[in-house]
């Protein structure tokens, strides 16, 4: 038999695990879901350079008005002065740009294209953050409601969804903005088209989030913490509002943002058909629309309303790409 070892001195007062210089004094903590996520965001420069971007935009637009007041704009005061009679072209080089007009005025009438892009702007914004809530809220619902149930629920709700998947989009928005121009549900004027915009452009793009969302819910009924809510005694509405909705955050945020960029489009779109914001009232896709006129003798009034939609359109994707890849990094 061979005799125990016996270990004395520095040997028998050595700890078993390693220990770090210099970390005996801090506490490891964890992170959260959403720590974890704002770390990953934070390190895509692109998603927050578009981030960014959309912040100012945002801001822009609600100062929009005191903009125009502190500058001294007006988005419909007429300038001839500034405007050639022989051609009603802009007097001067790039559509008339100056100190004054540092974007240039517009054919035939001289009205300043700053003021008119920042009026702008909280129209476009305002239109495609309504109906994008309101697409957001109805398919969530019906999304969680038919992922839920299943059966027979499902049957209607995912049919409803091809029906309104199935329709000319386009040609029902023109036809429904156009019968409703000159006045309806004691509304009228700006107000009316907005209204309608809203309505049009959200109430029949619910589908794209209700699939989304059906999807993700048929996956997360299947969970543990769902059966254990089962296992619990809870029934449907609170396993659907308390379980279910608070794990559809993510990718309802994430596609909200590749949302509000398409209603900005859709906005512009029905603005330039003439079925949209009316003037005198500037909207992005009406200056489009009266620059289709001049774009070879004064192509300026194009460009700016162009890059107008072309930064903001661009500054959505990029930071809803961002988010995606931050909340689920699967995805990348």
């Amino acid at each position: 038999m061979t005799a125990p070892i016996e270990t004395t001195g520095a040997a028998a007062e050595a700890q078993p695990e390693a220990v770090l210089k210099g970390v005996e004094g801090k506490r490891i903590e964890g992170r959260s879901l959403g720590q974890i996520a704002w770390l990953r965001f934070r390190r895509d420069k692109v998603a927050v350079a578009g981030a960014i971007v959309v912040i100012l935009l945002i801001a822009i637009a609600a100062l929009s008005r005191p903009l125009q007041s502190l500058l001294g704009l007006d988005p419909n005061s007429p300038n001839q002065s500034l405007i050639d009679p022989n051609t009603t072209l802009p007097k001067g080089d790039f559509g008339g740009m100056s100190g004054d007009h540092p974007l240039g005025v517009d054919p035939k009438f001289g009205r300043d294209l700053l003021a008119r892009i920042l009026e702008g702007s909280w129209v476009s914004l305002i239109v495609a953050f309504g109906a994008t809530l309101l697409s957001v809220a109805i398919g969530t619902v019906l999304g969680v409601v038919a992922g839920f149930y299943r059966g027979r629920v499902d049957a209607f709700i995912s049919r409803m969804m091809d029906v309104f998947l199935a329709f000319p989009l386009l040609l029902f928005a023109i036809a429904i903005s156009a019968s409703l121009q000159g006045g309806a549900f004691g509304l009228e004027g700006l107000p009316l088209h907005i209204s309608v915009l809203i309505f049009v452009i959200g109430f029949f793009n619910w589908p794209y989030m209700g699939r989304i969302v059906r999807a993700q819910t048929l996956s997360l009924r299947e969970r543990e913490f769902v059966d254990a809510a089962r296992g619990m005694g809870a029934r449907g509405p609170f396993i659907l509002f308390r379980e279910l909705l608070p794990n559809l955050v993510g990718p309802i945020i994430v596609y909200s943002t590749l949302l509000i960029p398409s209603n900005i489009l859709f906005e512009a779109a029905l603005s330039f058909l003439g079925v949209g914001i009316q003037p005198p009232q500037a909207s992005w896709g009406g200056m489009l629309n009266q620059a289709v006129k001049y774009y070879e003798v004064d192509p300026q009034y194009m460009i700016v309303p162009g890059l107008a939609i072309f930064v903001t359109v661009l500054a959505f994707n990029l930071l809803g790409d961002g988010l995606r890849d931050a909340l689920d990094p699967r995805s990348r």
